[in-house]
């Protein structure tokens, strides 16, 4: 996951389309308030403004056709679900909220998501043995209905959105860096995402989340490790663990070790022709290290590609080359 800000522009028109009944939330408006006989059953609104063309298209511009949450390519692999940050129709653990229907077409509740961060499924997810061996086992996870808060849950229109303190990530509110922490290394936990340790805490090894799908363990647990609460609960709740997409950042680290190698050791073959050419003084030598520095500035380049807004699972690639520039202080930033 990696911060994306929506711009200036209008929201997609289609959000705000007027029929001969009006907008989809007057609409809604209508519906929601419409007095019920008793014992009677509120039925479901049609909601379809989200659904426009217009709307997938804007927010597959914006994200670059990736998840908002896992930053895979969901074109790759089935269609995008346009996904509710707060649920539309029902929340999870509340039986009688009736949803965030007054924002069910409001374009900065919108985000795109691949079907297994939003669809609610078993996933093989990493836990830590007494031995600090990776092991995995099965859990449910996907967003669905899920929004668990800290603070008062809005439960009508006029609510005050800002009292809830939402435990879930939206990348176009806050920030991932400061709740999410990737491990780095080429063992059997290459591409796990961790919760990031809070201001002040001890420093000590990366703690992955209960494997739990009650929020409050989650967060109980990560308030008692130390690591973010918010980063805790969105792995589990978007399943940022889940054995396939942990593989998939593994072997983009893979890439990025290899490249690496490749960058030092053609470092190393340069400098020690600068050095033989300090007494030998002869222009092949000169020549020769002249395209080694440009064959270096190219694996940079396709580093630095790895870790771009438009690549699949860019914020790995990026922190490994946080961690590069402090081991190689040649490395320009990007």
């Amino acid at each position: 996951m990696r911060t994306v800000s929506r711009g200036s522009k209008p929201p997609p028109a289609a959000l705000a389309a007027r029929s001969k009944k009006g907008t989809e939330l007057e609409r809604a408006r209508t519906h929601m308030s419409a007095a019920l006989p008793p014992g009677a059953k509120r039925k479901a609104f049609a909601f379809q403004a989200y659904k426009a063309e217009g709307v997938k298209k804007r927010l597959e511009d914006l994200f670059h056709g990736k998840c908002a949450y896992c930053e895979s390519l969901y074109a790759s692999q089935a269609p995008v679900d346009v996904e509710h940050y707060r649920p539309k129709g029902s929340v999870e653990g509340d039986p009688a909220h009736p949803g965030y229907w007054w924002l069910a077409a409001e374009w900065t509740n919108l985000l795109p998501s691949c079907l297994d961060c939003n669809r609610r499924r078993k996933q093989v997810v990493p836990t830590i043995s007494a031995g600090l061996a990776v092991l995995y086992e099965g859990m449910k996870t996907g967003k669905q209905d899920s929004f668990p808060v800290l603070g008062r849950r809005a439960t009508a229109e006029p609510d005050d959105l800002s009292s809830e303190r939402p435990l879930l990530l939206d990348p176009t509110r806050d920030d991932p860096d400061k709740h999410l922490a990737f491990w780095l290394g080429g063992d059997r936990g290459a591409g796990l995402v961790y919760p990031a340790p809070v201001a002040g805490a001890a420093v000590g090894p990366l703690v992955l989340p209960e494997v739990s799908e009650d929020a409050v363990a989650v967060g109980n647990h990560a308030t008692a490790a130390g690591v973010s609460v918010r980063g805790a609960v969105s792995i589990q709740v978007y399943g940022l663990n889940r054995l396939r997409l942990v593989q998939e950042r593994a072997r983009l680290l893979q890439q990025l070790r290899f490249l690496e190698s490749v960058f030092l050791d053609i470092s190393k073959v340069s400098h020690d022709l600068t050095t033989v050419n300090v007494t030998v003084a002869r222009p092949e030598l000169v020549d020769a290290t002249d395209r080694l520095d440009r064959l270096q500035r190219r694996i940079l380049d396709q580093m630095q590609s790895l870790a771009a807004p438009t690549a699949p699972h860019s914020a790995v690639a990026k922190a490994y080359l946080r961690d590069f520039r402090n081991r190689v202080a040649s490395l320009p930033p990007s």
